[in-house]
């Protein structure tokens, strides 16, 4: 297999500098087949990121007889805590994937004129002293032109749900840190330098993050309280 690649196409007639790389590749009777890719390597990006730390206290619900029955660690290793750190309330669906693996569809939301559904796979990786949230993709479902977006942007996004213990009293502490880069190419954006992206875009997701971060704490007590409820139930 050759590859080569061929830069400096400009026309008056594209938006963009395009870099065609060809590929050949010889087949078993000889013939070579041709493959061409135009990609455009020198397209404006806009980085944006958004962090977040918050603390909680964690109610005591061990018993007398046994007091890591209950311990919160417990919980997060439980499938009731991994649904919680899914938050399969707000979904539209989901599936599992692989033993830590999963794939989260969000209920449709309204762009313009037409509907998508952000689907996005999470990795939970849950230890005795720390859970581990890890967006492993991000994607658009809906029509084609919600779809072609995804050409155009990556995210990241990483919680990691840590709990100590501070004399007899319990912690949980939630680090969020999410990423997001988007190509410029539509106008007047992309004669802009990216900065005029990136100021407003960072508010936006820093104002979402500081939103998103403290309900989802509550939401976690929430649910480790009723797992632990249902527990003791169970046991008695």
């Amino acid at each position: 297999m050759i590859s080569m690649a061929i830069s400096n196409i400009n026309s008056p007639f594209c938006a963009h500098r395009f870099q065609e790389t060809i590929t050949l590749t010889r087949k078993r009777n000889g013939v070579m087949k041709v493959k061409a890719k135009l990609s455009k390597p020198n397209v404006k990006k806009a980085n944006l990121g958004a962090a977040r730390k918050e603390r909680i206290k964690i109610p005591n619900y061990s018993d007398a007889e046994n007091t890591s029955i209950y311990h919160i660690s417990q919980f997060f290793s439980h499938p009731s805590g991994i649904e919680a750190i899914l938050n399969l309330k707000a979904l539209q669906s989901y599936q599992s994937l692989d033993s830590n693996l999963y794939r989260c569809v969000l209920p449709q939301v309204k762009l313009l004129s037409f509907e998508v559904a952000p689907v996005i796979d999470l990795q939970v990786t849950p230890t005795a002293q720390h859970c581990l949230v890890e967006m492993i993709s991000c994607k658009f479902e809906g029509s084609d032109v919600a779809e072609r977006q995804n050409e155009h942007f990556s995210a990241s996004m990483q919680n990691k749900i840590k709990w100590e213990s501070i004399g007899s009293e319990q912690f949980l502490d939630v680090d969020v840190r999410l990423n997001l880069v988007l190509e410029i190419y539509t106008q007047p954006f992309a004669m802009l330098p990216p900065s005029t992206v990136e100021g407003p875009g960072n508010i936006m997701m820093q104002a979402l993050v500081d939103q998103l971060v403290p309900l989802l704490l509550q939401q976690l007590l929430q649910e480790y309280e009723e797992w632990v409820s249902h527990q003791r139930k169970r046991l008695h």
